[in-house]
């Protein structure tokens, strides 16, 4: 009594090439959208640490009647971790009525465009969030 599977050799090469092709099409339109929602995870950091320094400028203001032209003056604490921003305020914006603090994309951090420059993000009194310079390999 033979065997009905002694013929059975494995796949085709055709067969391997569509797999091929098919995880290399799914890789194509995978990755893109990963680094993508990863460049805005990196920034939600920026955008989360700019609103605590502003309502650290507005206790600021309330207790000295002007804003703080550094953040030192703030009590600011750096995140913890391996934050992916330095954090400033421009002393230049300080004034009784604004300030503007930047949150400025540290080298190394994935948070560089096309154009090699660094993430920089900013915030004002009226607490207006704006992407002075686009990261991420815009």
């Amino acid at each position: 009594m033979k065997n009905k599977w002694i013929n059975n050799q494995g796949f085709t090469l055709i067969e391997l090439i569509l797999v091929v092709a098919i995880i290399g099409i799914l890789a194509a339109i995978a990755i893109p959208n990963f680094l993508s929602y990863q460049c805005k995870v990196k920034q939600s950091e920026a955008k989360a640490v700019l609103g605590h320094i502003r309502i650290r400028q507005e206790a600021y203001f309330v207790e000295k009647g002007t804003y703080a032209d550094n953040i030192i003056h703030l009590g600011f604490i750096v995140p913890k971790g391996d934050p992916k921003y330095d954090y400033t305020i421009d002393p230049s914006s300080v004034s009784v009525s604004s300030f503007i603090a930047i949150a400025q994309a540290k080298p190394g951090k994935g948070l560089t465009n096309s154009a090699g420059g660094l993430d920089k993000w900013t915030i004002n009194v009226n607490a207006t969030v704006s992407n002075e310079v686009p990261g991420c390999g815009n």
